[in-house]
């Protein structure tokens, strides 16, 4: 992430815990992660590339259940219209007169815009009090400070992992849930992958608007729903475990970068798989966790953190044999270590919600003690940890994630999601598990 002087601010939870020992990871700092209002992982809110839209998303904070989809869809769809003008602003520089990005980019995002925000306000109104002051945010400005990602991807945005500094070992309270359970679901050998998010974006193909590959569920797509997830099939061991785990696509950099990219122009590169994927639901360090509902939505990270800022970024990489030093940064591993990227989901609780109007604040991360929040509840934390052993160490910038063009593959990026879709008798299991201290 970086701060307004231009400097990569060190983001303290990665100081937190190393990735040893059965108990959960405590990814905090100052947590700002129960905040209601903050900005959803796309982000319909800030700057990218220089246009400045109004958050609508956090003027939402309790959507209708029966209206909640609708809202979905057009939350998504005003982050598409925006990402569509950066597009639009980055490649028609020097074009047209004086007036040339308000009649030709601004004017028609602002129409654009107020189509989806009254479609929202229609959705919500069927069936409860139309929300007002929605349609003051539909207009959108030029921002003339440079977006720190604009700078593009660079040798700085990595690091030998042999100077990342050890992380301290969090330390597990009397009352704390040690245990684990592990669930093998494969590496996507299937090739799983596209550019939906069914949880940002749901019935809107390309709604991530970047390329993700899937384990787990085999059907998750814009389209999918929980009947048809329940449903579907599963690369996971057990069939009990048709959950929807998914990531950004990481590429390899080459010369041959533009033909590898085919359709996706915003990500040059070749496309690899991890090697082994590591889906394991780890406990509390200060209680016992409860179990959690079927087809709960969990994300990590923001896709759009180099331009949003750090409030919800939480990227963390490490090397294999290095895994008491984690990074912000992309790692450059020596000869014999792996690449690794992790990601913890939030896992406190809210008791009620399987999703919310900003994707987060129906499941928040414990504070930095570990303990959940006040009116929240301890679930079993899922953690994925993805290594990959045919990663260049060699070169500038030998890969990166993938990521919406305006923020330059900025490793702050990283990001990941998940929709539970256990059965019971699975989900009490893990809960056995961790409560007992077993490792499963």
């Amino acid at each position: 992430m970086w701060s307004p002087s231009g400097e990569r601010r060190f983001r303290p939870w990665l100081g937190a815990a190393c990735l040893s020992g059965g108990v959960a990871l405590v990814l905090s700092g100052s947590p700002p992660y129960e905040r209601t209002g903050t900005v959803d992982l796309y982000l319909s809110t800030v700057a990218a590339e220089g246009i400045v839209c109004p958050n609508v998303a956090e003027k939402l904070s309790d959507v209708p259940a029966a209206a909640k989809a609708e809202v979905d869809r057009n939350l998504a769809q005003l982050d598409k219209q925006l990402q569509e003008a950066n597009d639009r602003l980055a490649t028609s520089a020097g074009e047209g007169g004086p007036n040339f990005i308000q009649n030709a980019i601004l004017g028609p995002l602002t129409d654009k815009r107020a189509a989806a925000i009254d479609r929202i306000s229609i959705a919500i109104g069927r069936v409860a009090e139309r929300p007002t002051g929605l349609d003051d945010l539909a207009t959108c400005s030029l921002d003339d400070a440079q977006n720190p990602a604009e700078a593009g991807l660079s040798a700085g945005d990595f690091v030998d992992i042999r100077d990342v500094p050890k992380a301290e070992q969090p330390q597990a309270g009397e009352n704390a849930s040690t245990g684990t359970y592990a669930s093998q679901c494969g590496t996507n050998r299937d090739g799983h992958s596209n550019t939906d998010n069914l949880i940002l974006a749901p019935g809107m193909s390309d709604g991530a608007q970047l390329r993700q590959d899937y384990v787990g569920n085999t059907s998750t797509d814009a389209f999918s729903t929980n009947e048809s997830l329940a449903a579907a099939d599963t690369t996971c061991r057990t069939g009990d475990d048709r959950s929807a785990y998914f990531w950004p696509t990481l590429r390899v950099r080459g010369s041959d970068d533009a033909s590898a990219a085919g359709d996706d122009t915003n990500n040059a590169g070749t496309p690899v798989q991890p090697t082994s994927v590591k889906l394991e639901y780890r406990g509390n360090l200060t209680s016992e966790v409860t179990a959690a509902p079927r087809f709960l939505r969990m994300v990590s990270g923001d896709a759009r953190a180099a331009t949003n800022g750090a409030e919800n970024a939480r990227p963390t990489f490490t090397c294999t044999g290095f895994t008491d030093r984690l990074t912000d940064k992309y790692p450059i591993c020596p000869s014999g270590s792996d690449l690794v990227r992790v990601f913890d989901m939030p896992s406190c609780w809210d008791g009620q919600n399987l999703d919310s109007a900003d994707h987060r604040t129906h499941l928040v991360f414990p504070d930095e003690t570990g303990a959940c929040p006040s009116g929240t509840e301890a679930v079993p934390q899922l953690r994925m940890t993805l290594t990959y052993d045919d990663v260049p160490t060699s070169g500038d910038v030998p890969y990166a994630v993938d990521g919406f063009a305006s923020e330059q593959n900025d490793p702050s990026t990283d990001h990941a999601g998940a929709i539970g879709v256990m059965s019971q008798r699975l989900m009490n299991t893990v809960v056995r598990c961790v409560n007992s201290g077993k490792d499963c």
